[in-house]
């Protein structure tokens, strides 16, 4: 039983790396008009997936995995690309992972993913500092102006989006590879509150909304 769940396990955490990818192909939106290539991409919101369903380090490991893959396919960044992705991801679904483990409700993964959008941007403001004047070529001065103006807001949108998207598609995703019949681990049952689950949707529903107005206010069209 127990070598058929390990096996249930690496075959839906190939999966997510599979879906993670995707998702980076197919959806890359640039979000600061001052810098095209800042682009968000969902798969954070795959990776965190893995993160609630298996523990903080499976989303480190799909993490890892995940910015291997790109390096070695649609990235033009090479390993400084993939330090960057690694520090991202992991920076944001590890936190929201851990807390989630040890306060197993909406709440608490909502209260992970806020600590995840806030170590992520303060790691990515440490780490564009340091590495962007490098593969960029740009003066470190010049970096030190955008952390404010551009890193920041970035992170804390893209920490948004994915919290956002999170809280909407967990449970019809979990549902869906529950019917597939892999093997998800029964803490992942939903909450019996359904109440708190339609304040969550709406919360979730405000934080995107809000995000996307945002991104649009910074790029001139509203």
């Amino acid at each position: 039983m127990n070598m058929t769940k390990q096996t249930s396990k690496l075959t839906l955490m190939a999966m997510l790396c599979a879906l993670a990818f995707v998702a980076v192909v197919a959806i890359r939106i640039p979000l600061i008009p001052m810098l095209p290539f800042l682009e968000y991409e969902p798969k954070d919101v795959i990776i965190l997936t893995g993160g609630f369903l298996f523990g903080p380090m499976s989303a480190a490991l799909i993490s890892v995995i995940v910015a291997f893959v790109e390096m070695f396919t649609i990235s033009s960044t090479g390993p400084i690309g993939l330090i960057m992705n690694v520090l991202s991801s992991v920076a944001f679904v590890c936190p929201a992972a851990y807390l989630y483990k040890k306060r197993h409700s909406l709440l608490g993964a909502f209260l992970g993913m806020v600590a995840g959008t806030l170590l992520m941007t303060l790691v990515m403001v440490l780490w564009n500092y340091l590495i962007t004047p490098i593969y960029m070529g740009y003066p470190r001065d010049a970096v030190v102006k955008l952390l404010l103006p551009a890193f920041v807001p970035f992170n804390l949108l893209k920490g948004g989006i994915n919290t956002a998207l999170t809280l909407l598609i967990y449970k019809p995703l979990v549902t869906t590879l529950r019917k597939s019949n892999l093997m998800v681990p029964a803490s992942t049952d939903a909450p019996k509150k359904r109440t708190f689950n339609l304040g969550m949707t709406l919360a979730a529903g405000i934080i995107l909304i809000t995000c996307v107005l945002a991104v649009l206010v910074m790029k001139g069209i509203i």
